[in-house]
C-alpha cells in the first residue's frame, strides 16, 4: 500500500519508465495527480482538477494516519 522508504516525489517519471510504482500511494504522485494535464476539454480538465484536490486530501490524511499523526 505504501513504501515509506521511497520518497514520494522522487523519480518523477518512474511509472512511465518502469511501468510500475513502488506502492499505491506513489501511484497517486507519479500518475493520478497529473491526469488533469492530459484532459482534452476544459470541462474534463476542470473536473479532473476537482478530483485531484479530493485525492490530495485523501493521500495527506492517509500519510498522517500511517505516521501516527492522526
Amino acid at each position: 500500500m505504501y513504501d515509506e522508504e521511497t520518497p514520494l516525489n522522487s523519480a518523477e517519471n518512474y511509472a512511465e519508465e518502469n511501468g510500475d510504482d513502488s506502492s499505491t500511494i506513489h501511484h497517486f504522485y507519479h500518475k493520478l495527480f497529473k491526469l488533469a494535464n492530459n484532459m482534452n476539454t476544459e470541462t474534463a480538465r476542470k473536473q479532473a482538477i476537482e478530483r485531484t484536490e479530493f485525492m490530495k486530501v485523501f493521500v495527506n490524511e492517509f500519510i498522517q494516519e500511517w505516521n501516527g499523526i492522526k
